[in-house]
């Protein structure tokens, strides 16, 4: 979870990027703050990993706050102006935006900064995750690993069937999607399928069965697939 705070003083452009960030469960926002000073007060209590900071403000701008950082948290900066995009990315900035944007660019941007925050989470510190987040439309969508069934491939997208008749649609390739899941608890069975080990009910032929549905065995599968089993 990533730890931001929203700078902008202007009200309304503080309401969209709140309710952006509303949308996104890997962010936690910290405060909104309508000015660098009550950025600087917050920044000074609290650890923040990520700003949100509009780069025109009165008294201090954005840049301003930014350098009179001792420690400085990643920073996505906004603005009516895309002049500015220089500086800002001489300042290392994970990204820039050009206000009015789309939640789509939004995400983007903030995409960008959970990939960084990541790198820089000590490996020690981390622990296995038993859930994914994948996009679905405009949404992320948490994913428990225990309730998949299968994963089926469609071209660019992947379908992720769950327990109780549900699934998630999300435009990921077959290859990204096994990167993503747990070693030891999936196997791909087919250049279109991915099942869940323990939700395998039956292996028949070059099919096995899964709540009641068939599915295909690769030849290229069949043998890790019966490695896989006779070690379970």
């Amino acid at each position: 979870m990533m730890t931001c705070i929203v700078v902008d003083d202007e009200p309304l452009a503080r309401d969209i990027l709140e309710e952006f960030i509303r949308k996104v469960p890997f962010l936690q926002r910290e405060a909104s703050c309508k000015n660098g000073f009550e950025a600087l007060e917050i920044l000074q209590k609290k650890k923040i990993d990520l700003i949100f900071l509009d780069i025109q403000m009165p008294d201090m701008s954005g840049i301003q706050l930014y350098e009179s950082l001792n420690y400085r948290p990643m920073v996505i900066f906004t603005t009516a102006y895309s002049d500015y995009a220089v500086t800002g990315f001489e300042l290392d900035a994970v990204d820039y935006l050009v206000k009015p944007f789309a939640f789509q660019r939004f995400m983007k941007a903030v995409n960008k900064a959970g990939e960084l925050y990541q790198k820089q989470v000590p490996a020690e510190k981390s622990t296995p995750r038993d859930f994914m987040f994948v996009k679905d439309g405009t949404k992320m969508v948490k994913v428990m690993y225990n309730r998949i069934l299968y994963i089926e491939g469609m071209k660019d997208y992947v379908k992720i069937i769950l327990e109780d008749k549900k699934m998630v649609l999300t435009l990921l390739s077959m290859q990204k999607m096994a990167e993503q899941l747990p070693s030891g608890q999936f196997i791909r069975i087919h250049r279109s399928y991915i099942v869940s080990i323990p939700k395998i009910d039956m292996v028949e032929k070059n099919r096995v069965v899964i709540a009641g549905k068939y599915l295909p065995v690769g030849n290229l599968y069949k043998a890790k697939l019966m490695e896989v089993l006779h070690s379970n």
